[in-house]
Parts: structure tokens; C-alpha cells; sequence
């Protein structure tokens, strides 16, 4: 099975959304926004980078060998830094972290992809985030900023810059990153497209398609046909 995720141990803190694994597979992918992040380590060269949030696809050709993976839905917790500074990004983890050289060492001295999840989720976990977790929770249906800043007691400055700093976009993309996703996630089921426009609150069927092609650069028929999946991160150049 070339890709693989599971939700993380206890351990690595209600910060964390899952660890990933990809193996051997040069296929390239479609690497789709899902307002999340990733720190991924490739055993064969030992590289290890940060991919921040991405505002459209990218077209990833992963190195051969095995790739693991730990996704965050917030980057604040586990590092202290702003989203928004790291938004479309591909960086090397040592640019980030002071310790990422030593964090390499572990990991290659690992022989199992679980023990190389075991050391990447105990070296760099992530509490929860009450308020990241619940803008994500309104997100998910709705993009209205007075409205989602008056249920969380903010101003909507404010809360433009919570999110900004958590997910590296506004209230609104967020919104439209997230309805995106669930949007690709039903048309996988085979769910009619004009039905999941209907459901997810989109205008109309050609308004889901703009959105679509917008984040992903091609059609949801093309999409969901290729089978393409929201997962591995592109390395830095």
C-alpha cells in the first residue's frame, strides 16, 4: 500500500492529526490545500522539511523510498510560528527548529517506519488548541467573519489574525479550503456533483466546479478520476 495514516499515540498531544506514511512510489501527486501542515522526513537521503499550508495544489513527484510524516492542523502549538509565515512554503526543518539535526540522527537510526512515528511524534508534539479547534469547527460551514468573531468574542481584526497565525489564511479561505476538501472527499463516494454543491452550501454546480479548479487546477471529474490524494508534501529545492 503505498500510502498509509493513523492517528497518532496519547502522547504526541491532541495537537496532532495524524502520522503518514508513503512508500516507494514515484507516482506524482497532486498535493491538495487542506489547512494543515506537515514535517516530513525521507529515510533514503535523510532530509527533513516543514511543508506549510497551501493556498492551491502542487504537483509533487515524491523521491523514491519511504517517506513518514507527522500533520499538524495548526502550526502554533508544536513551533511557536505564525502560519502565515509559512504559507505555499517548503522548508528545511533545521531552518525552524534548533534541535532538527539531532531530530535527523534519531530518525535514521530507527530501522521500522514505527519506531521512525514513535521519534518524530515524541520529538515534536503539539498541545491542543482550543481556539484553532474551534475555528476550524465553524470554518467548516461557514466563512461569515462578523458572525464566527461574535460567537468566539472577538472583533473581527482579531480574529482574521487568530486564524492567520493558526492556519496561515483569513476566516473566509479557511472556509473555502475546508468546504473544498469535504467537497473532493464526497465526490470520491461518487455523490453527484450537483448534490454536493447543494449540501455544502455552494451557490450553484458551476460555482463548486470554479471553486475546484481554482484550489486543484483541474476539473472534479479529472480529480476524483486520477484518484489523487491530499498527502505527501513536496521536498524543498
Amino acid at each position: 500500500m503505498p500510502y498509509a495514516e493513523r492517528r497518532p499515540s496519547r502522547d504526541s498531544g491532541a495537537g496532532v492529526a495524524c502520522v503518514w506514511t508513503r512508500f516507494g512510489d514515484t507516482t506524482p501527486t497532486r498535493v491538495l490545500p487542506d489547512a494543515c501542515a506537515d514535517v516530513i522526513w525521507h529515510r533514503e537521503t535523510g532530509e527533513l522539511w516543514l511543508a506549510g499550508p497551501d493556498t492551491t495544489a502542487k504537483l509533487s513527484s515524491p523521491l523514491p523510498g519511504t517517506l513518514v510524516a507527522i500533520r499538524y492542523p495548526s502550526l502554533r502549538p508544536a513551533f511557536g510560528i505564525p502560519a502565515c509565515d509559512l504559507v505555499d512554503a517548503r522548508v528545511p526543518l533545521a531552518d525552524l527548529h534548533p534541535r532538527a539535526g539531532e531530530l535527523a540522527d534519531r530518525l535514521a537510526q530507527t530501522t521500522t517506519t514505527a519506531d521512525a512515528q514513535r521519534v518524530l511524534t515524541s520529538a515534536l508534539p503539539a498541545p491542543a488548541d482550543p481556539l484553532a479547534t474551534e475555528l476550524r469547527r465553524l470554518a467548516t460551514t461557514t466563512g461569515d467573519v462578523r458572525g464566527m468573531a461574535d460567537r468566539l468574542n472577538r472583533s473581527p481584526r482579531q480574529l482574521r489574525r487568530d486564524c492567520q497565525a493558526a492556519f496561515g489564511y483569513g476566516p473566509r479561505m479557511l472556509h473555502r479550503v475546508l468546504r473544498f476538501s469535504a467537497a473532493v472527499s464526497q465526490a470520491r463516494t461518487g455523490t453527484h456533483f450537483g448534490a454536493i454543491a447543494a449540501d455544502l452550501g455552494y451557490a450553484d454546480q458551476p460555482h463548486l466546479a470554479k471553486d475546484v479548479r481554482e484550489f486543484a487546477g483541474v476539473s472534479l471529474s479529472t480529480l476524483v478520476g486520477r484518484g489523487n490524494l491530499p498527502v505527501p508534501r513536496q521536498i524543498p529545492e
